[in-house]
């Protein structure tokens, strides 16, 4: 991609994501996330029914008369966006691919982010950790982050969402909040996810299309895996076949719900055919 079609892209998704994330977001997003904890702001004199436990005595001492320590939120926060990158989210039905509204997604959460003055951090990961950006604040990290969404061509293939996990908890040691955004065809990622939860505020988005969940009745069809590279003819005709097909997928997607809950994490199910932004404005007001 040249760099001219590059930022004719960029810019693009700024337009899109960033009217959404300062009209429909941006207080929803505030009001979800709260900050890490209360720092320390200013002294005044003592009030009746203020907490004695307050009381700065240093101050109290050189004034000779009481006064209290004023605390105030935290609002800094970092987020960090994990994407998968691998070669399943090349694929979509209709108009988009799923891995185009993870980058919509992943940008709209950036810029909610960047209205609040929080710091911001990316990783990239297929069945490896194909790039890790640091958190930071300002416009033009974000608009860094979205160009590597937009143009980075993965090393890797397939999926490991617990091997980003356990990357996460290796470089991360403050807490953050964490948004991993996927579709979820993975191996198992429990373990690792029971880890960073504890001490992340982590959420999964899985964007998936509703074509994946059944085979219609086409006969043999020869069908690509785009992460082994390896195809196969499938008989679409046979109702087991169809069947079995539809338990394997069930079985991904409650394996993904499932793991999740147990570590008492976020979920977002998005299909492709649905408005991912509807999807996000619920789960923030659900937990505001």
């Amino acid at each position: 991609m040249d760099t001219k079609t590059l930022l004719k892209k960029v810019r693009a998704i700024e337009i899109k994501t960033r009217r959404l994330s300062d009209h429909v977001f941006g207080g929803e997003y505030h009001s979800t996330f709260k900050g890490r904890g209360m720092t320390f702001s200013e002294v005044r004199q003592y009030q009746y029914g203020d907490d004695i436990r307050a009381i700065d005595w240093n101050v109290t001492a050189r004034y000779n008369e009481p006064y209290v320590k004023v605390f105030e939120e935290e609002r800094e926060l970092t987020l960090m966006l994990m994407v998968d990158v691998s070669q399943s989210e090349i694929y979509g039905s209709q108009d988009q691919f799923k891995g185009e509204v993870l980058t919509e997604i992943a940008a709209t959460l950036a810029f909610s982010a960047l209205q609040n003055n929080d710091k911001i951090g990316l990783i990239l990961f297929t069945d490896q950790i194909e790039l890790f950006i640091p958190p930071k604040k300002g416009k033009s990290h974000v608009l860094r982050v979205i160009r590597e969404l937009l143009e980075f061509k993965p090393k890797g293939r397939k999926t490991d969402v617990a091997a980003a996990l356990k990357y996460l908890t290796s470089v991360m040691k403050k807490k953050a909040i964490v948004f991993v955004l996927s579709d979820f065809i993975t191996g198992p990622f429990l373990s690792p996810l029971r880890i960073a939860a504890r001490k992340h505020d982590v959420t999964g988005i899985r964007v998936y299309d509703q074509s994946e969940a059944a085979l219609p009745p086409m006969g043999m069809v020869e069908m690509l895996d785009p992460e082994t590279d390896q195809r196969i003819l499938v008989n679409t005709s046979s109702k087991s076949v169809r069947r079995n097909h539809l338990l394997h997928y069930q079985k991904r997607v409650n394996d993904f719900q499932e793991s999740f809950l147990k570590c008492g994490a976020g979920t977002i199910d998005c299909s492709l055919q649905e408005s991912y932004v509807k999807k996000l404005l619920g789960y923030f007001k659900n937990r505001g």
